[in-house]
């Protein structure tokens, strides 16, 4: 392909901890597609690891680094992003090296591969299997060292890529919940995704739980990590895979109606699956394919610049995002009125606020928190006073800072500003940590 200056690159980036993946559209509204190692074939993973050839300063990448290690030309560094997140110094060669650099480093190369498509990428997407504030600083030193120009970066979990990936699905395939098996690593993650048609906007959420798959169809102990399924499958061992797999399958599925299914790893590639994907395609719609995450990543980008129909209808309350709203009740012109703080649907390591309010006659702040995912089932909005010892004075000036701790745990810190000349500051500060949920 030529370069296509005029275009707006809209870029998903898979990025996992053996392989990554990058899909892009060329506009908001385009369809994504993904880049694939091998021209004409669906081959989507990029190996991440990087090889530094022995006495040298050159680096390769992905496939090349491979063939450089096998060939015994140098080192091959591999799990790029547990040694980013561990941080520990990297000896290479014997020299060391910043695991951040290198995962930075193999981030910058491999997106060297959209050159092909488009000479500037106008929007990012990253999406990862767990997000966390240790993966959010990795990602923004990684984006800041490589001096990455783009216009926006963000950053979704597999779990909120699912959900995006969904939203470009015919609507028969969203009227019923949805379910994602992915096999990675020798264990499969399920990803259950239903929503609540009761609220407005409609509240989507996604339960995810594991299974350790080979120790579950071969026994506890069995499987090394970063295997996805035995070297060697004899007929004995593809029967025990289908039928643990069965078992999971009808777990997670039951007697329940679901709009569709979807397979998501090269392991589910061998042909071992006889009894349990007759089982699951019984009335069933199912998928398979190992680039849904990328596509979904572009597509949560793409909503973001420009959200459509589908977009504006739902909201996302993964696990990643704070699910209730939070604010406070004021009095507003003499009336007791509702003041938003934090809203459902944000990152909640993202969810920050901090105002300056007026206390009279009193020494209690009263929130009131409203979870969206159980709250068309009867359990409302609770109300949470926070109790300022010591507060005195007819009136006072506060500043109050919100925040989430973790995902379940709002941090409250309240500082005493004093009233002017009025009433001189003491300095005090309130802390208070309430669970949401």
């Amino acid at each position: 392909m030529g370069f296509l200056n005029n275009d707006k690159l809209i870029v998903g980036y898979d990025l996992g901890n053996k392989y990554c993946q990058i899909s892009y559209a060329l506009s908001e509204g385009r369809e994504p597609e993904t880049l694939s190692q091998v021209a004409g074939a669906q081959n989507y993973n990029i190996p991440a690891v990087l090889c530094k050839r022995y006495g040298t300063n050159q680096w390769l990448y992905g496939r090349e680094a491979l063939r450089c290690a096998d060939g015994q030309e140098g080192i091959l560094v591999e799990n790029l992003v547990s040694l980013a997140m561990d941080g520990e110094t990297v000896m290479i060669d014997g020299e060391s090296f910043d695991p951040v650099a290198l995962l930075a480093l193999f981030f910058k190369k491999s997106l060297g591969l959209l050159a092909q498509v488009s000479s500037r990428i106008h929007a990012l997407m990253v999406t990862c299997s767990v997000l966390d504030r240790r993966i959010l600083e990795v990602l923004t030193h990684i984006v800041e060292s490589i001096q990455l120009r783009v216009n926006r970066v963000a950053v979704q979990s597999y779990a909120e890529s699912f959900y995006c990936y969904m939203l470009r699905q015919p609507w028969e395939l969203r009227i019923y919940p949805s379910v994602l098996f992915e096999y990675r690593q020798g264990g499969i993650r399920v990803l259950r995704m239903e929503s609540n048609k009761r609220t407005t906007p409609i509240v989507v959420f996604v339960e995810e739980s594991r299974y350790q798959f080979l120790e579950y169809a071969f026994g506890e102990g069995y499987g090394p990590e970063g295997e996805d399924s035995p070297v060697e499958l004899g007929q004995e061992q593809k029967e025990m895979l289908d039928a643990a797999f069965l078992r999971i399958a009808e777990e997670v599925c039951g007697g329940e109606t679901l709009g569709s299914i979807y397979l998501i790893g090269d392991g589910f590639g061998e042909d071992w699956m006889k009894y349990s994907l007759r089982y699951l395609c019984k009335g069933r719609r199912v998928f398979q394919g190992n680039n849904l995450f990328s596509k979904g990543a572009c597509i949560g980008m793409q909503e973001r610049l420009l959200p459509g129909e589908s977009g504006k209808a739902y909201v996302f309350l993964g696990n990643d995002k704070l699910r209730a709203n939070i604010g406070m009740k004021i009095l507003r012109q003499g009336e007791e009125s509702y003041y938003a703080l934090l809203d459902a649907g944000v990152n909640w390591y993202e969810a920050e606020r901090t105002l300056e309010v007026y206390i009279q006659d009193g020494n209690e702040l009263a929130l009131l928190i409203t979870p969206l995912i159980h709250s068309a089932s009867g359990n409302g909005g609770r109300s949470v006073g926070i109790a300022l010892e010591g507060l005195s004075g007819n009136i006072a000036r506060l500043r109050l800072h919100f925040f989430l701790k973790e995902e379940n745990c709002l941090s409250v810190e309240v500082q005493d500003l004093g009233f002017g000349e009025f009433r001189v500051s003491a300095g005090k500060v309130w802390k208070e940590e309430i669970p949401i949920y």
